[in-house]
């Protein structure tokens, strides 16, 4: 079935990195304001045939996000959150890998760029960057929540806003007039998320799919490819931009895998021993968080 939804993808091809420049910043100037101003959210994966369903489908635990939540609000430290609330919590959440609805955005196209580009082992892969209009999505928003969105003059949801119109999971659930998507800002709980330019999108369902939900309406995003021979190019001018693991993950972690990536030779594929029932592969892939 994703197959089949996939042939009616809006996708371009950038055939440089002039071309994809524009691809990402055209379309940007605003003449109410007269600034050149965005309103495209954007999500890089380093493989095209990533989808757009959340870690809650991906995983099969649906059926469990309030499960997940409630025990992860229980044991965590009550001071992780600036305040408590289930958005606060959720957005926590997510950062460190538990199971949500959520998916990870970035306001910032280089950062996108960076994502889709990270992962040297998949140099030969086909990449994207995916772009959805925050702006648009919101216009398709339940009355409760535009009317939230308008008395604060924004297209997007702070977690105090969100607060607001839903305090929990079930009343976002039952605001559904029909399915939409949302976005939101999470909240500053480390410097990742500064200096990512984070966003979050969020359906109406613990079960729905963002890009089910995009089928329907087409003239709120599109998908540009990213060639392979293109992705080394990318990476390379990203590097000189400072656009790097060290500083959008902040610390020696961040500062150990720009240093791993930065001087790994070209064309370098590591050795992977046969894994046995005693020797259980430990190799993960890097974490956007």
């Amino acid at each position: 079935m994703l197959l089949e939804w996939r042939e009616f993808m809006k996708d371009v091809v950038a055939g440089s990195w002039s071309e994809l420049n524009e691809l990402l910043f055209g379309n940007s100037w605003q003449e109410t304001i007269g600034r050149f101003r965005s309103t495209y959210a954007f999500r890089g994966v380093f493989d095209s045939a990533d989808d757009l369903r959340s870690t809650l489908v991906k995983g099969g635990f649906a059926d469990h996000e309030q499960h997940l939540l409630r025990n992860f609000r229980k044991y965590a430290r009550l001071d992780s959150v600036t305040y408590d609330s289930v958005w606060n919590w959720l957005a926590l959440a997510q950062h460190h890998g538990l199971p949500t609805r959520l998916l990870d955005w970035t306001y910032s196209p280089l950062v996108a760029m960076h994502f889709a580009t990270a992962m040297i082992d998949y140099e030969e892969v086909e990449g994207a960057i995916w772009c959805v209009d925050y702006t648009k999505t919101s216009e398709l928003l339940p009355s409760a929540m535009r009317r939230v969105l308008s008395d604060e003059g924004s297209s997007v949801f702070t977690a105090e806003m969100l607060l607001e119109v839903a305090p929990t999971l079930k009343d976002l659930d039952a605001l559904k007039e029909r399915p939409f998507v949302m976005f939101f800002e999470p909240p500053s709980l480390d410097d990742r998320i500064v200096n990512q330019f984070a966003l979050f999108s969020m359906m109406s369902s613990p079960t729905a799919e963002m890009e089910r939900w995009l089928e329907s309406h087409p003239e709120l995003y599109q998908r540009i490819l990213l060639p392979p021979a293109l992705k080394g190019e990318i990476r390379d001018k990203l590097d000189q931009a400072n656009i790097t693991e060290r500083v959008l993950f902040p610390g020696l972690d961040g500062l150990t895998r720009w240093l791993k990536r930065y001087y790994r030779p070209k064309g370098f594929r590591p050795i992977r021993r046969e894994v046995t029932s005693r020797e259980p592969d430990t190799h993960e892939p890097m974490l956007r968080r």
